[in-house]
């Protein structure tokens, strides 16, 4: 089951309050809130006058409650690994939701399935996501949303076509579960790329429905859910054997967001390193050729003023001490969204996409004044070290202004550093 992650960073709390006071009135688009807001009018309708109504015909509780139970359990048993995982998302997050839902999607009636996503979400929210900063409560409404209407979509289309209740070892009874999965799936996709898109504005396909290694871990999921409606079906005891390759593959995936985010995060201060930030630059470049003069983006290359000195007076591991407090004073002074990463040594670099000329120059002034602030108080084996008086000098480049590459701003910043640097440092420098 995928969901809208952590696509921008909020300070939320860790319970929804009450929706005036949500964090999505001052970060989301108001856009993205029309959607948002429509799609959980939508499932909420449709799932109460489906209960009304009777369609899809007579529920079975059983079915629900093992549902239930088998959801809550298996969320309990990885629920370190699912709020690691949500720490380290990207714009898509999948989950192994889907192997519920899809048997629900066969085993029960359109609104109860809907009602099954909302049991199986709030668990997940109040267990798991209510405690991952960048889980806030508006985007856990929306998934909830999307998940009920995918679920309602395809067990409505089995409800329609008469495929509700067919053996599933038949042939019939076979076709109705892959067209469940399908409907699932393309529904699933669809209005989650939409709110990603809504939020965010990003274009690729990747940001948008995921990574082909996503999806197939997505289709994954989808097989087991079929197995595990087979077995309800057939033999329920055998369920069980669906929750031990199910937890063995949401630890895979754990392991590979691990060593992803390790490959492209500089250990000694947690922003992106060279690779990962030249990454993300190559990205919004790419994005700023197809949008033309509204693709205009912003380098600041950032030099920490007489970093050796620190080294020498009190030492490395103070010295990487302070890199870190730069790092964060940094981080803090630019928008959500900018792109923050350590280029070694004592040099920053940052990306601004989507910025004018003055706004640059703002943000490079906010930055050396937060440095200029920083007071870093550091405990020592043999006392307390105070470390104060820092400084940084900021070289400024802007794209197309210097040039249509990327290398051509990344060389006019770094040689806007150097003017910074021989003018007498602590100053910024277009």
């Amino acid at each position: 089951m995928r969901a809208q992650a952590a696509v921008r960073r909020e300070a939320v709390s860790t319970w929804p309050g009450w929706p005036a006071r949500w964090a999505m009135w001052g970060s989301a688009r108001a856009r993205w809130i029309a959607y948002a807001l429509g799609c959980e009018l939508l499932a909420v309708v449709a799932t109460v006058t489906a209960l009304v109504t009777g369609f899809g015909g007579p529920v079975r509780p059983v079915w629900f409650a093992v549902l239930v139970a088998l959801g809550v359990a298996q969320a309990e048993m990885s629920r370190r690994i699912e709020r690691l995982r949500r720490w380290m998302s990207g714009q898509t997050h999948i989950n192994v939701t889907s192997v519920w839902y899809l048997a629900g999607v066969v085993l029960l009636p359109p609104a109860w399935v809907a009602l099954l996503a909302v049991v199986l979400y709030t668990h997940l929210w109040v267990r798991v996501w209510r405690q991952v900063r960048t889980r806030p409560a508006h985007r856990f409404v929306a998934s909830t949303a999307w998940a009920m209407l995918s679920c309602f979509a395809a067990s409505s289309v089995l409800a329609v076509l008469g495929l509700h209740g067919m053996p599933l070892q038949t042939a019939r009874g076979l076709f109705a579960l892959c067209l469940a999965a399908a409907v699932f799936e393309l529904v699933n996709v669809g209005v989650v790329a939409a709110g990603i898109y809504l939020y965010t504005s990003q274009r690729s396909a990747a940001d948008l429905v995921g990574t082909w290694e996503d999806n197939a871990f997505e289709l994954a999921t989808l097989c087991l859910g079929g197995l595990a409606a087979l077995a309800l079906v057939e033999q329920p005891v055998l369920v069980v054997f669906v929750v031990a390759p199910l937890l063995l593959l949401h630890r895979y995936l754990l392991l590979k967001q691990q060593l992803q985010v390790a490959a492209v995060t500089d250990e000694k201060t947690g922003l992106l390193n060279t690779a990962g930030w030249h990454e993300s630059a190559v990205r919004e470049h790419s994005r700023a050729q197809r949008r033309g003069a509204a693709g205009d983006f912003a380098v600041l290359m950032i030099d920490l003023d007489h970093f050796k000195r620190i080294n020498d007076t009190y030492g490395h591991l103070t010295g990487d001490d302070v890199l870190a407090a730069v790092a964060v004073a940094i981080s803090g002074s630019v928008r959500q969204g900018d792109t923050v990463g350590r280029f070694g040594g004592e040099e920053f670099v940052v990306l601004l996409p989507g910025i004018g000329r003055a706004d640059v120059l703002a943000i490079a002034e906010r930055v050396r004044v937060a440095v200029g602030e920083l007071n870093v108080v550091i405990s020592t084996g043999t006392g307390t070290v105070r470390v104060s008086g820092l400084s940084v000098s900021i070289g400024v480049a802007r794209h197309p202004d210097a040039g249509p590459t990327l290398d051509d701003v990344l060389r006019t910043a770094d040689a806007a550093l150097y003017r910074a640097k021989e003018a007498g440092r602590n100053r910024v420098a277009v």
